[in-house]
C-alpha cells in the first residue's frame, strides 16, 4: 500500500498541475468570447483616427476596424467594429506610440496606455479613453498579451480613411 501511495500521489500532483496549466494556456484556443456593444444612435461623434487590425504572425491573427472617436463634450472613445482576434490569456487593449508595430519588441519599446482587458475576442466593443490622455501621441492600437509580452494584433492609426 505504501508503494502504491508513493507512486499515486506524485502522479496525481503532476497530472493536476499539468492539467490546470494546459487548461489555462489552451482553453482560449477553443473558446470564444463574443461581445456586442454599440453607441446610442443619437450620440454625435467625430472621427479622430482609424486603422485596420492585421495579423501579428501565423499564430496571432486579427481583423476589424479600430476608431478613436470624440463626442461633442470632448470625451474620447475607442470603438472596435467587425472585430475578431485569436483568443489568448490576459489580453489587453493598448494605445501605443509606435507607428507600425510588427513584432512584440516594437510594442515593448514603445510608450503605451492600457485601456483595460479585452472584453471579447469577437464582436463590436467600446473602450473609454482617459480624459488626460494625449490622443495625438498614440499611433497604433494593439491587442497585447500582458502575461507573456506577445503582440496578438496591431492596428496602425491614420487621420483619414483606412
Amino acid at each position: 500500500m505504501l508503494r502504491f501511495l508513493k507512486i499515486a500521489v506524485p502522479v496525481f500532483l503532476i497530472g493536476f498541475v499539468t492539467g490546470n496549466a494546459f487548461w489555462y494556456l489552451g482553453s482560449p484556443l477553443w473558446t470564444d468570447r463574443e461581445v456586442a456593444e454599440f453607441l446610442p444612435s443619437d450620440v454625435a461623434l467625430i472621427l479622430v483616427r482609424q486603422g485596420r487590425f492585421s495579423d501579428a504572425d501565423r499564430a496571432h491573427k486579427g481583423e476589424g476596424l479600430a476608431e478613436i472617436l470624440q463626442t461633442v463634450d470632448g470625451t474620447h472613445l475607442l470603438r472596435l467594429s467587425d472585430f475578431q482576434v485569436t483568443n489568448g490569456p490576459d489580453l489587453k487593449v493598448w494605445l501605443i506610440t509606435a507607428e507600425n508595430p510588427t513584432a512584440s519588441r516594437d510594442v515593448s519599446a514603445s510608450e503605451w496606455l492600457s485601456l483595460g482587458p479585452l472584453k471579447g475576442n469577437i464582436g463590436d466593443q467600446i473602450y473609454p479613453i482617459p480624459a488626460d490622455a494625449e490622443i495625438d501621441r498614440y499611433r497604433s492600437v494593439v491587442i497585447w498579451c500582458e502575461r507573456f509580452g506577445v503582440l496578438f494584433s496591431p492596428a496602425p492609426l491614420t487621420q483619414g480613411g483606412v
